[in-house]
């Protein structure tokens, strides 16, 4: 249960500007503001719910498209899966993923399509459980109790799935399979490829956290601008903890020995994790930044301290 004070709705106000809420906030106190929020909002169960789920639909996801692949005659595309995961996942973690595209690939060459085909149901059965599991845990930081009605919240997640969902899909085939999917073009249209595509798959991936951050919520959000430096430190902590689990993962020699065959599965529930608490903790950095605006943040400093903006008079007024 969240006892996260509810943000007031400020998608009406538009006489103040985020960047001067922020300068007069502080980035370090809004930060330590937002981690309040995060705490009572129980952000962290929210984390490992969706790290949870995340984990199923990596794997599944893998298993489906691998398998496919094979069986229509594209098992070229393992070894490309098994070298983007190598270098994007990190440590034991991706040896687990990648065990799990070689035993797809093996399924694939048999025909086996009904083991397939369930497993695609259940890939977007476990997609729409994850953006339900996101929906409450966004509106939980948000202060909201109740999510929408059941039909409807499925059904935004369904469509969320469909969208967002495969919009990430597009960006991680864009930036991890680029260099293949150009292989075969002309020497003109490859080398726009290799230039386009990291900047395009990039901002497909912005467009995606936006839309999670502007859809999700059971209520009105506010302008992008009001969204923006959330987004911006739930990337930074994204790619700080992959980075991060990675070194750690690569310089330690006894994480496999402490963990033996459950090392991989030890390490992609750590960083599916890691990944959960850096959307959610983003999230409260921007929930936080529209509750000061209305004059509702966390910290008794940010109250005493943050002269009241345009629309915080107009809330109180």
């Amino acid at each position: 249960m969240s006892t996260a004070p509810r943000v007031p709705e400020t998608w009406d106000s538009i006489d103040d500007d985020p960047k001067e809420t922020l300068a007069r906030t502080g980035r370090l106190r809004l930060l330590e503001s937002a981690f309040v929020r995060f705490r009572l909002a129980d952000g962290t169960s929210h984390s490992r719910s969706l790290a949870f789920a995340t984990s199923l639909v990596l794997v599944q996801g893998l298993v489906v498209l691998v398998g496919f692949a094979a069986a229509f005659g594209h098992s070229g595309i393992t070894s490309t899966i098994v070298e983007t995961i190598r270098s994007a996942v990190p440590g034991p973690a991706s040896d687990v993923l990648a065990d799990a595209v070689r035993q797809a690939n093996k399924v694939g060459h048999q025909n086996r399509f009904l083991p397939l085909t369930i497993g695609l149901i259940g890939v977007l059965i476990t997609s729409v459980t994850a953006m339900a599991q996101i929906e409450r845990g966004l509106n939980r930081i948000y202060g909201i109790e109740r999510d929408r009605p059941t039909v409807r919240k499925y059904a935004v997640a369904l469509v969320m799935t469909l969208t967002v969902g495969v919009g990430l899909g597009l960006a991680f085939l864009m930036l991890g399979f680029g260099r293949n999917i150009g292989s075969s073009w002309g020497h003109e249209a490859r080398v726009v490829w290799e230039v386009l595509r990291w900047p395009v798959g990039l901002l497909l991936i912005a467009v995606c956290l936006a839309a999670l951050l502007g859809r999700s919520v059971n209520r009105r959000q506010p302008g992008k601008a009001w969204l923006a430096f959330g987004g911006g430190v739930a990337v930074a902590l994204w790619a700080l903890a992959t980075i991060g689990l990675a070194l750690a993962f690569r310089f330690s020699s006894s994480f496999g020995q402490t963990y033996g065959p459950l090392a991989g599965i030890v390490a992609l529930q750590i960083w599916t994790f890691l990944s959960s608490f850096s959307i959610f903790y983003g999230v409260s950095v921007a929930a936080e930044l529209e509750a000061i605006r209305a004059g509702a943040g966390q910290t008794q400093a940010a109250r005493q301290d943050v002269p009241a903006s345009p629309a915080r008079a107009s809330l109180q007024g």
